[in-house]
């Protein structure tokens, strides 16, 4: 085996399979990535084009990168995948020559060499087949879906159905959704089905399927393909496949239906530095209050007790109520707030304790929607 690519392209592409590998593992050929020519060169001794295949895997995910290489010899060879990344990254700039050489894998370029000790190929375990493949989503809105509802997805493994997002399939429509029992955010956009009548609702974990967005490119189609037990998602050279999470998530239609609330609408830059700035007095998980006047068509945030404490008012709209005050958690509102990127927020207000729902002003179809539970106010 042995093949010639740039330096940066080999560093991608390790970089993005290697995401996937066990930290641990009591079987060390999971730490391998398998690098595979076999489908490109001319298979003689000449300097042929062709492709070069990396590939890694774990006991929850899969992932496959193909990129372009000049491939003399074809081939396979298993290395340990961490390792190999550390190479690349102190690599010289420009060409990097790779070859099997015996039982070492050598990899060198601008007077640099290095030798990795090869892991036997017959104990690595093949990867799993991409599921059916349902239908496409644009890449950034898909990636930017993610990141707005993995905020409100729980972090405690002992319910693991709650660390995980909920994504269904109905129409033209992907639904994303995640919640940790205290916050519940919602999120659609459009989903071109592969066949009508295309439909699925499935648990994917968070942290699984936001590693996965944020590696995949800025534009074109992902193609979605989901089986009883997995999910894959492929773009652009790249394939990955994640095991899905058993369960359900609570369906939202039920809390997200909020009968004669008030609505507050405020600018979301000036709120989110409003509540930055009141929370670093906001000891552990004491609450942000926010007090909204219908009469100065205001709201004050105030946080903090006793002598320690802040306070900053900002222009609102309030409508339903001449006045009305509501606390949050500061860093579960801080990371609503971050999810959205309107220039202003409306604000659906049931009272204290209660139900809070935040979504983007300007946002006609609601896309995108965040369910706070509001706290008792401590303040007077």
């Amino acid at each position: 085996m042995e093949f010639r690519i740039e330096r940066s392209a080999l560093t991608d592409a390790v970089s993005w399979a290697a995401r996937v590998l066990p930290v641990r593992s009591p079987v060390p050929v999971l730490g391998g990535l398998l690098l595979d020519t076999a489908g490109g060169g001319d298979g003689g001794g000449g300097d042929g084009g062709g492709r070069l295949r990396i590939s890694g895997l774990d006991y929850e995910a899969s992932a496959r990168i193909d990129v372009d290489a000049e491939v003399p010899r074809r081939g396979k060879v298993l290395v340990m995948g961490r390792r190999l990344l550390d190479i690349c990254k102190v690599l010289p700039e420009g060409p990097v020559e790779c070859a099997v050489d015996g039982s070492r894998f050598t990899v060198s370029g601008d007077g640099a060499r290095f030798g990795l000790s090869v892991l036997p190929l017959d104990d690595y375990p093949a990867l799993p087949p991409l599921p059916r493949v349902r239908g496409a989503v644009d890449a950034e809105l898909f990636a930017a879906a993610v990141a707005d509802v993995a905020v409100a997805a729980g972090r405690d493994d002992t319910l693991p159905v709650l660390t995980g997002i909920r994504l269904e399939l109905d129409g033209d429509t992907m639904t994303l959704a995640a919640t940790d029992r205290y916050r519940f955010a919602v999120r659609t956009v459009p989903w071109r089905a592969a066949a009508p009548g295309e439909a699925a609702d499935v648990i994917v974990s968070a942290r699984r399927l936001t590693e996965i967005a944020r590696s995949l490119g800025r534009s074109g189609p992902v193609n979605v393909a989901l089986d009883a037990g997995s999910a894959g998602f492929e773009h652009a050279g790249t394939r990955t496949t994640v095991r899905l999470l058993e369960g359900r998530l609570p369906r939202h239609e039920k809390l997200f239906a909020m009968e004669d609330p008030a609505a507050a609408v405020v600018d979301r830059v000036r709120l989110t530095e409003a509540v930055k700035r009141v929370s670093v007095v906001a000891d552990g998980d004491s609450p942000v209050q926010m007090t909204f006047s219908r009469a100065d068509a205001s709201v004050l945030l105030r946080a903090g007790y006793e002598d320690d404490v802040a306070s900053q008012r900002l222009p609102a709209a309030l409508e339903g109520a001449e006045e009305l005050t509501v606390a949050f958690h500061p860093g579960y509102l801080a990371d609503a707030l971050a999810s959205f990127d309107g220039p202003s927020l409306r604000l659906l207000l049931l009272g204290a304790g209660q139900r809070a729902m935040i979504t983007d002003e300007t946002d006609s179809a609601a896309a995108h929607r965040h369910l706070l539970m509001s706290v008792r106010p401590q303040l007077a």
